[in-house]
């Protein structure tokens, strides 16, 4: 099982993940594009690399908006590791 990362880590990490925030046991952060297509290019990005890690965020999206929120289910719901390292590929799918 993985284990939950202490409120000091996660702050520490999230200083290296620009934009991302830490709410209710979820890492999360919205990102917005030009339009609905390039929306959805960012979400089949995304299902690729999440389903290499074998980690799988939420994913939530309105036209030209996506949100993304991280917790691992067999940390009972917190955040761990694998949150962030799916965070930090998220950023650099976005950023390329």
């Amino acid at each position: 099982m993985a284990k939950p990362l202490s409120d000091d880590q996660i702050t520490d990490e999230l200083s290296e993940l620009s934009g991302w925030s830490h709410k209710n046991d979820k890492l999360t952060k919205e990102f917005g594009f030009d339009n609905f297509r390039d929306a959805i290019a960012f979400i089949n990005r995304i299902a690729f690399e999440a389903e290499e890690q074998v980690h799988h965020p939420e994913i939530f999206n309105v036209y030209n908006t996506v949100n993304i929120s991280l917790s691992t289910h067999d940390a009972g719901g917190k955040v761990t590791e694998k949150d962030v390292k799916l965070a930090k590929t998220i950023e650099s799918l976005f950023n390329n």
